[in-house]
C-alpha cells in the first residue's frame, strides 16, 4: 500500500512585515401528442385494404411517435444542444431541485455523464451511510456556476487559447476585462494523500476566486480518477507553454515570494504568471498569499501557479476577504473536505474494480467494520511499540473485543449461529502489524463472542509515490478506508486524513510516537473530520502582525496530533 511522504513544520511566529508587504484578500419527455383524425383516418384505411394497409399504418405510426422530436429539431436554436435519448438531464440546464437521486449525494453532483465511463460516480453512494453532511443550496448553486465557468474557459475552447497565448507574449498594459478567463494551475506533489489534499484546496481557492482550475497530470492522475466536470476535462494539457512546472521554485522572479518582499506588485502586470510556493515549509512571505486580497493584487493576473503538498483550506478560513462567501458555502465547518472530496475523487474504473470486489468479498457481509490505518515515520522496519499502540488504542477506546486468555477461558469458546460479526480493514505499507493481530483473533476466542476477521489488501513494504500501480492500490485502499464505520489513524498521516475525510468519519488518532515508545495515552477521539493544514500561516491578516493563528477564529483550531497544525471544527464541537 502507498502512502504520502513526510511533512515538514514551521514552529516560529514571523515578524510583522511592512504595509506595502500585506497584500490584503478577497473573493468572489419532451410529452408526446396523438393526432386523432390520423388515427380515424389510419383505421378506416386499414379496413379497405388490410393486407396493404397494415405495413403503410406500421410506417405512419413510427412518424407520428417522431414527430415531436422533429419539430424540436426545426424550432430549436443553433447553439441550443441536442436533448439526451438516455433520460438524463443536460448537465448545463440542472438545477438542484431535479436531483432526488440519493446517487447525486443532495445535489453535490450532475447527472449527464456517461455511466459506463466511471461507474464509481454512479456506485458509490451506495457503499457508505446516508451522507455525514449535506451540502448547502448555496454550495450547490456555486458549483454549477463554477462547472459552467470551466466549460467556457476549460482546455479546447477559445478563450483557453487566447490565454495560453498570453503566456508566450508579452502583455501590454493590464487586462481588466471582467469576461476575461482567469486559470490557477495546480502542480501537487509528494504521496497521493498529500496531491488530494492540494486539489481539494486548490479547487475551493478556485471557486472563491473566480478562477478556472487545472492540475498538472504528473504520472498518474489519469490512472486514478475520472473527469469530475461535465463536458470539459480537469486536466493542463501536455502542451501547455511553461515547461518542467515541478522544478519550480520560490526563487523564481514570479514567485509571489519576490513580489511581496521587493514591493514589486504593480510590476505584476508585465508578467506572464505569479508562481505561488505553499510547500509545508514554505517562507513567511510564501504564507502573505494566505491573506492576499485578490481584488487588490493578484485580479491583475491572468495565470496563477501553484505548486503545494497540502491541505491549506483551514488558512483560507483566516481570511476576512472570504468569511462571508464561506460561511454561506459550508454553514457546517466540519464538512469542507468531505463535501469537495465527493464532488472531486470518483476512482477510475480500474480502481472501482479494486475498491468493489475487496469489498464485496470480505467486508461487505459484516456486522460492523473498523479501519485501522497504519503509518511509521520512522522507517519501513516494523516497531513493536506501533503495534502495542495500536493494540492500546482498540482496546481503551472498545473499538476491538479483548479475546480470551488461559487465566480467563474456563473452557473451549466456539462462536454460536447468532454472534456478531466484525471486519478489520488494516492498511499499511508493512504486513507485520496486519498478521499479528489476525493471529490474536485467529487463535482466541473473544471475551464477548464476537467473530473477528482481519484483513490487508496490500503491503508494498516501500513507498514508490507517483508510479501509477501503487498509486492505484493506495487509492483504493482510502475508499475502503471510508466504507469503515469507525476508523483509527495514524497521526500526522495525510492518507489518514484522506480516508476518514472521504467517509465523513470523525476519527481516534494515534499520536506520533517519540523515542520509540508508546504514547500515553495512545490515541485520541479528534475534534472533527477534517484534515489538518501542516504548515499554516503565523500571521492575523487584520492584524497585520505575528499571531496564534489557532485562536483568532472559533472555528480555526490546533490538531489534536501536530500542536502548530490547523483545522476545521464546528463551534459546537470545541
Amino acid at each position: 500500500m502507498a502512502s504520502e511522504g513526510d511533512v515538514g513544520s514551521d514552529h516560529g511566529i514571523s515578524k510583522r512585515p511592512s504595509q506595502q508587504q500585506s497584500p490584503v484578500a478577497a473573493v468572489e419527455k419532451p410529452a408526446q401528442e396523438h393526432d386523432e383524425k390520423a388515427k380515424e383516418a389510419a383505421a378506416a384505411a386499414a379496413e379497405e385494404k388490410p393486407w396493404v394497409v397494415r405495413k403503410w399504418i406500421a410506417s405512419f405510426a413510427v412518424c407520428l411517435a417522431a414527430l415531436p422530436f422533429l419539430l424540436i429539431l426545426v424550432s430549436r436554436r443553433r447553439d441550443e444542444p441536442l436533448p439526451l435519448a438516455s433520460g438524463w438531464t443536460s448537465a448545463t440546464t440542472y438545477t438542484h431541485q431535479e436531483s432526488n437521486d440519493d446517487r447525486f449525494l443532495g445535489g453535490l453532483l450532475v447527472p449527464g455523464f456517461d455511466q459506463q465511463s466511471c461507474i464509481s460516480r454512479y456506485q458509490a453512494a451506495h457503499y457508505r451511510k446516508n451522507m455525514a453532511r449535506s451540502p448547502s443550496a448555496h454550495l450547490v448553486k456555486r458549483l454549477r456556476e463554477q462547472e459552467t465557468l470551466q466549460r467556457r474557459c476549460g482546455p479546447g475552447t477559445k478563450a483557453y487559447r487566447r490565454a495560453a497565448e498570453q503566456l508566450d507574449t508579452p502583455r501590454n498594459g493590464t487586462d481588466d476585462d471582467d469576461d476575461s478567463c482567469k486559470y490557477l494551475v495546480l502542480v501537487p506533489y509528494r504521496g497521493l494523500g498529500n496531491r488530494i489534499l492540494a486539489m481539494a484546496s486548490a479547487f475551493l481557492y478556485a471557486m472563491l476566486t473566480g478562477r478556472v482550475l487545472l492540475v498538472d497530470r504528473g504520472t498518474s492522475l489519469t490512472d486514478l480518477f475520472c473527469e469530475p466536470f461535465p463536458e470539459t476535462s480537469w486536466l493542463l494539457p501536455p502542451d501547455f507553454p511553461i515547461k518542467d512546472l515541478e522544478n519550480l521554485t520560490g526563487e523564481v522572479p514570479e514567485s509571489y515570494r519576490n513580489l511581496v518582499k521587493d514591493n514589486k506588485a504593480d510590476s505584476m502586470s508585465d508578467l506572464p504568471y505569479v508562481f505561488v510556493d505553499l510547500d509545508h515549509a514554505c517562507t513567511y512571505h510564501d504564507k502573505l498569499f494566505y491573506c492576499d486580497d485578490d481584488r487588490e493584487f493578484l485580479h491583475r493576473v491572468p495565470w496563477l501557479v501553484m505548486r503545494t503538498d497540502g491541505y491549506f483550506v483551514p488558512a483560507l478560513f483566516l481570511n476576512p476577504a472570504y468569511q462571508d462567501e464561506l460561511d454561506k458555502l459550508f454553514p457546517r465547518k466540519d464538512s469542507v473536505f468531505y463535501l469537495m472530496a465527493r464532488y472531486l475523487f470518483h476512482p477510475s474504473n480500474r480502481v472501482w474494480g479494486l475498491i468493489t470486489r475487496f469489498y464485496n468479498s470480505y467486508l461487505k457481509d459484516s456486522d460492523e467494520r473498523l479501519g485501522i490505518q497504519v503509518r511509521v515515520f520512522d522507517g519501513d522496519t516494523p516497531f513493536k511499540h506501533v503495534l502495542d499502540q495500536i493494540l492500546a488504542c482498540t482496546s481503551q477506546e472498545h473499538l476491538l473485543p479483548e479475546v480470551m486468555t488461559e487465566e480467563t477461558a474456563t473452557m473451549p469458546m466456539s462462536a454460536s449461529a447468532g454472534a456478531r460479526s466484525k471486519a478489520v480493514l488494516m492498511t499499511g505499507l508493512s504486513s507485520w502489524y496486519f498478521e499479528n493481530i489476525r493471529g490474536r483473533y485467529w487463535q482466541s476466542a473473544t471475551a464477548t463472542g464476537e467473530v473477528v476477521s482481519v484483513h490487508q489488501p496490500s503491503h508494498e513494504e516501500h513507498q514508490l509515490s507517483g508510479e501509477a500501480t501503487h498509486d492505484m492500490k493506495a487509492l483504493a485502499e482510502m475508499y475502503l478506508l471510508s466504507m469503515t464505520d469507525a476508523i483509527v489513524t495514524s497521526g500526522w498521516s495525510t492518507f489518514g486524513y484522506v480516508g476518514h475525510g472521504l467517509g465523513g468519519l470523525t476519527p481516534w488518532i494515534m499520536f506520533k510516537p517519540e523515542n520509540l515508545t508508546t504514547p500515553d495515552p495512545p490515541c485520541q477521539r479528534a475534534m472533527s473530520m477534517e484534515p489538518c493544514l501542516h504548515g499554516p500561516p503565523f500571521y492575523d491578516c487584520r492584524a497585520r502582525r505575528g499571531a496564534d493563528t489557532g485562536k483568532l477564529v472559533p472555528h480555526v483550531r490546533h490538531c489534536e496530533d501536530m500542536s502548530w497544525g490547523l483545522k476545521l471544527v464546528h463551534p459546537e464541537q470545541v
